[in-house]
């Protein structure tokens, strides 16, 4: 029996939460608030072969792809403010002040633009024999942002 080296897409759900405001805009985004996010993270590559390995049949440990995602992505924004980093200083300086967890970034906190900043971050998190695949970040129940490997420009 020859053993063909199937590539394996495995996938990961996540759940977090955060609060942003979308500075500038002309809804009621403007205003802070928060929301339950799940982020589904897909990864892809060849399960491994020898026998002998103790990840034997497997493309990457849920495990340990669970704490790659954990560290390098959720724990930094997890109950976390995130205001773009041009935001009003006298806000910024006032919940510092307060001690709250906060978030400064150079973009729009969009659903679309944090999906971005994942990708990114979790690309030099992840081991060179796994890809990474897809993401999805869902904002709400309704509502998404995908990203796919095979449509990078």
């Amino acid at each position: 029996m020859s053993l063909t080296r199937s590539k394996i897409r495995l996938t990961r759900l996540f759940t977090f939460e955060a609060a942003h405001v979308l500075q500038n805009y002309d809804g009621a985004c403007r205003n802070i608030h928060g929301h339950s996010y799940k982020l589904e993270v897909t990864i892809m590559g060849t399960p491994i072969t020898d026998k002998q390995h103790a990840k034997y049949g497997m493309v990457m440990d849920f495990d340990d792809l669970k704490k790659i995602v954990h560290e390098s992505l959720l724990q930094p924004v997890d109950h976390a403010l995130l205001l773009r980093e041009d935001s009003p200083k006298e806000l910024v300086q006032t919940l510092q002040k307060l001690h709250h967890k906060l978030v400064l970034t150079p973009y729009q906190p969009t659903c679309e633009r944090i999906l971005i900043d994942f990708k990114a971050k979790l690309r030099n998190q992840l081991p060179v024999y796994v890809e990474l695949h897809s993401l999805k970040l869902w904002e709400t129940q309704n509502s998404f942002a995908e990203w796919y490997s095979s449509d990078e420009l």
